[in-house]
């Protein structure tokens, strides 16, 4: 699974947060908004950025329309859960991993994993 930089997940996150589609002048607009301006990015690095997204898989590009408009192609639920699969998967001792994780997680994710595997 691809990873994320910094500026890739900032914009992911302003994809996974609508469920519109946003242009690279929207995204833009946007980032310029929570940085007060101070670090506008030029419309060419945000499509630049999504344009690498796009290649990973991460968005979709609705062509139809000028400027292009893109869209998650996953939610950030499902992204996390490839995490999660992909670093278990990589464990030669699958059962220590969960073990680990399992021991970690406070009440309330330990309820709701034991909903979970009850419902399996």
């Amino acid at each position: 699974m691809a990873t994320l930089g910094e500026l890739e997940r900032q914009v992911m996150d302003l994809l996974w947060a609508t469920d519109d589609t946003l242009s690279a002048y929207d995204i833009q607009a946007t980032l310029a908004e929570q940085t007060d301006g101070s670090k506008a990015l030029a419309a060419t690095t945000v499509l630049t950025v999504l344009s690498r997204l796009e290649a990973k898989g991460f968005v979709q590009r609705e062509r139809s329309v000028r400027p292009h408009r893109y869209r998650a192609a996953a939610s950030r639920e499902d992204h996390m859960a490839d995490l999660m699969h992909e670093v278990l998967g990589g464990a030669s001792n699958r059962t220590a991993v969960l073990e680990r994780f399992v021991g970690q997680v406070g009440p309330e994710d330990a309820e709701a994993l034991r909903r979970l595997l009850a419902g399996r």
